[in-house]
C-alpha cells in the first residue's frame, strides 16, 4: 500500500464491512437472549467480533482491536460453559456494538477512534473473570433510542490515540487537506469533503448509519455494459444516416426511422438495468430493528419478539436510507404505545412477549411496508377525546368524524396518548415525522386498529424516486406536472356551475362532493379564458378538484433539483419531449392551509 488511494480505499472497505457484520452480530445477539444455550449462535457471534478486530488490527485501529479482544474473553467464557448468559451481561454486550460503531464513525469522519468508557472495559473483564460488576447501566444504544438517535454520529472532536493510527491519517490526507470520497459514493455521482488536521475537529462526512455504498450483482452490471456497446453501435449507424441524409436519400430516411426506434428500446432497457443495479432488499435496513425493538422493550420492561417477512422484496437505495428514520418512529411506537405491560397482557389472555410484524411486499408499481403488533389497539373515541383536551381541533370538528378520520389524528403535530414525558416518547413529534417523511417520498400512510387486539399501519411507497409518473398540465401557456400517483381522473369543469359551500366552490364527482382548487391561484398567475379541465386528484385522505386550462397527458420524468433556488410549491423541474421547461409541482405544500 504505497499509495494513498490503496490506503483511503482499505479503511472504506474495512468500514463498510465491519458495518455490515455489526449489523449481523446484532441480529445475532437478540435471538441469542431468547436462546441463550444456543451453540451455533455464540460461535458466530465469537467469530464477528474476531474478524473485526483483525480487521481493526491491520489498519491499526488498536481501540477497536482491545475492545473486541475483552469481548472475545467473555465468550470464550460462554462458550466453553464456564459462564452463564444473563439479561445484564448481554446489555454490556450490546454496549460493545455501540461502541464499535461510534468508533468506526470517528474513522469515517477523517478522526481516530477514541477509546470505550473505562467502565464498559471494566464490565468486560468482570464478567470474563466470573465476577459480577457493581453498575452496569444502560447500554449506550438503549440511552440513544430512548433520546431518539437513529444514528451513532461521531463526536465533533477526537485525536488520534496511537502511532499506527497517526500514520495512516497521514497517509490518506492529501497536503491539500482534502479527502475524494468518490470511490464509494452513488453511482455517477462525485463526493468530496475536507478533511481536518489529525487532531482538529471538522465537519463529518458522514455517519455510519446512512452508507454511500451500494452492493450490485455483477450480472446486472454486466447487462448494463452490453447495453451501453449496443447504443454505441446505434450511435455510429445514425453518424453516418446523418451523412446520407444530406443528399435526401429515401433509404436513408427509413433506416434512420429504424435506428431510432432500436435506440428507443435500448435506452428503455439501459434505464430499467441501472434502475435495477440501485435496487436493495428492505432486509438491509429491517434486520437493525431487531435491536432497537429489543433495547425500547428492555427500557420499558416489555417483551417483544419482531418478525420480519418479506426481507428480500427489492426498493431504491435512496427511499431506503430516507424511510429509516420513519420506520425507527414506528417501531419504537408500536414497542412503547402499542404493547401492553406483561401484567396487562397476562390480564387479556395473551402472552408475556409481544409481537410486532415488520414486512415489506411489492404490489405493482409500489411496495407496501406494512407494521402491526398484537397489543392493545387504538380508541377512536379516546383519541378524538385527547385530541380536544390538547386544543388540535375542535368539539364541533372532532363530532364530525368517522373512527378512520380519528385515528389520523394521531398525525397532527404535538398529539400525544402520553400525560408526562419519558425518555421514550410523549412529546408530540414522531407520528407527524413519520406522515412527513412519507410524503416527501411521494407515498401515504393509512392505518387500522382493533381495540384490544393490536394496530396496522401501512405504508405505500414508489419502487424508486429517480423516474416520476406525472401527468402534464398548461395554464396560460406554460406546462407544469403533479405526480400521477395521487390522480384519479380527469373531468370537464364548469366552474361558473360549481356550488358554494362554506363560500368555497364545491361540485359533485361519482357522488361525492369535492371542493375546487384553481392552479391560477395557488402559483399567484392571472386566471384565463381557456376551456376548462379539473383533474380529481388526493392530498391523503382527502379529494379535491384542480382547475387548470387543459392536460397534455401522462409522462415518465427525471426530476431535477433547482439549484440555489425553491419555490414552495416546487420539487423541481424537468423537460419535456419539445425541450421546454416544465416544473414538477409539490401539490402537498401548495395546498397547505387549503383543505
Amino acid at each position: 500500500m504505497s499509495d494513498i488511494g490503496d490506503v483511503q480505499e482499505l479503511l472504506q472497505d474495512f468500514l463498510t464491512e465491519a458495518g455490515e457484520m455489526l449489523e449481523d452480530v446484532d441480529r445475532k445477539l437478540v435471538e441469542l437472549e431468547s436462546s441463550p444455550s444456543d451453540r451455533k449462535l455464540l460461535n458466530a457471534i465469537f467469530r464477528g467480533f474476531h474478524t473485526i478486530k483483525s480487521g481493526a488490527g491491520f489498519i491499526g485501529a488498536q481501540e477497536i482491536v482491545d475492545l473486541c479482544h475483552r469481548t472475545e474473553n467473555l465468550f470464550d467464557q460462554l462458550r466453553s460453559d464456564r459462564l452463564d448468559l444473563r439479561p445484564a451481561m448481554l446489555d454490556v454486550i450490546l454496549a460493545v456494538t455501540a461502541e464499535v460503531k461510534r468508533m468506526m464513525g470517528q474513522m469515517g469522519n477523517g478522526h481516530a477512534p477514541s477509546a470505550a468508557p473505562s467502565d464498559l472495559l471494566q464490565n468486560l473483564d468482570a464478567y470474563a473473570s466470573g465476577q459480577a460488576p457493581a453498575d452496569i447501566g444502560a447500554s449506550p444504544a438503549v440511552r440513544e433510542v430512548a433520546s431518539g438517535a437513529t444514528s451513532g454520529q461521531a463526536p465533533a472532536e477526537v485525536g488520534p490515540t496511537g502511532p499506527d493510527w497517526q500514520l495512516l491519517l497521514d497517509a490518506i490526507a492529501p497536503r491539500d487537506g482534502t479527502l475524494d470520497y468518490t470511490r464509494g459514493g452513488e453511482p455517477g455521482v462525485s463526493e468530496s469533503s475536507t478533511a481536518p488536521a489529525p487532531k482538529a475537529a471538522g465537519a463529518p462526512r458522514a455517519s455510519v448509519g446512512k452508507e454511500n455504498t451500494i452492493r450490485v450483482d455483477t450480472a446486472r452490471f454486466d447487462q448494463i455494459l452490453n447495453l451501453s456497446g449496443e447504443i454505441g453501435l446505434i450511435k455510429n449507424r445514425l453518424n453516418c444516416l446523418r451523412a446520407g441524409l444530406q443528399g435526401g436519400a429515401e433509404d436513408a430516411r427509413r433506416s434512420l426511422e429504424v435506428a431510432l426506434t432500436g435506440l428507443d428500446t435500448l435506452v428503455s432497457d439501459l434505464q430499467s438495468a441501472v434502475m435495477k443495479a440501485r435496487m436493495q432488499p428492505v432486509g438491509r435496513v429491517f434486520q437493525k430493528y431487531n435491536r432497537l425493538a429489543r433495547d425500547v422493550a428492555r427500557t420499558l420492561g416489555k417483551e417483544v419478539d419482531l418478525i420480519i417477512e418479506g426481507a428480500q422484496t427489492e426498493v431504491d437505495k435512496t427511499i431506503l436510507d430516507e424511510l429509516n428514520d420513519a420506520l425507527v418512529h414506528l417501531v419504537r411506537n408500536a414497542v412503547d404505545h402499542g404493547l401492553e405491560e406483561p401484567a396487562e397482557r397476562a390480564a387479556a389472555g395473551k402472552p408475556g412477549r409481544g409481537a410486532i410484524r415488520l414486512s415489506a411486499s411489492q404490489d405493482g408499481d409500489h411496495i407496501v411496508i406494512e407494521i402491526s403488533d398484537d397489543g392493545r389497539g387504538m380508541r377512536p373515541e379516546f383519541i378524538r377525546q385527547k385530541a380536544v383536551q390538547m386544543g388540535l381541533i375542535s368539539a364541533e370538528e372532532a363530532n364530525a368524524l368517522d373512527d378512520r378520520a380519528c385515528l389520523r389524528l394521531i398525525f397532527l403535530p404535538g398529539f400525544s396518548t402520553k400525560t408526562e414525558i419519558s425518555a421514550v416518547s410523549g412529546r408530540g413529534v414522531g407520528m407527524d415525522v413519520v406522515r412527513n417523511n412519507i410524503e416527501r417520498l411521494k407515498g401515504r400512510i393509512e392505518l387500522s386498529s382493533t381495540p384490544g387486539k393490536g394496530s396496522q399501519v401501512r405504508v405505500y411507497l414508489p419502487l424508486t424516486l429517480a423516474i416520476l409518473p406525472v401527468l402534464m398540465m398548461k395554464l396560460a401557456g406554460q406546462t407544469y406536472a403533479m405526480p400521477l400517483n395521487a390522480v384519479r381522473e380527469i373531468i370537464a369543469l364548469d366552474v361558473e356551475a360549481a356550488q358554494s359551500v362554506a363560500g368555497a366552490p364545491h361540485v359533485v364527482v361519482r357522488g361525492e362532493v369535492l371542493p375546487v382548487v384553481e392552479l391560477a391561484e395557488l402559483l399567484g398567475r392571472p386566471r384565463s379564458d381557456a376551456v376548462r379541465i379539473g383533474v380529481v386528484a388526493s392530498a391523503g385522505e382527502r379529494g379535491y378538484v384542480l382547475a387548470v386550462d387543459s392536460f397534455v397527458g401522462q409522462d415518465e420524468v427525471m426530476i431535477k433539483p433547482l439549484e440555489g433556488l425553491r419555490p414552495r410549491g416546487v420539487a423541481g423541474a424537468t423537460m419535456s419531449g419539445e425541450g421546454v421547461l416544465v416544473l414538477v409541482l409539490e401539490m402537498r405544500e401548495l395546498l397547505e392551509g387549503r383543505l
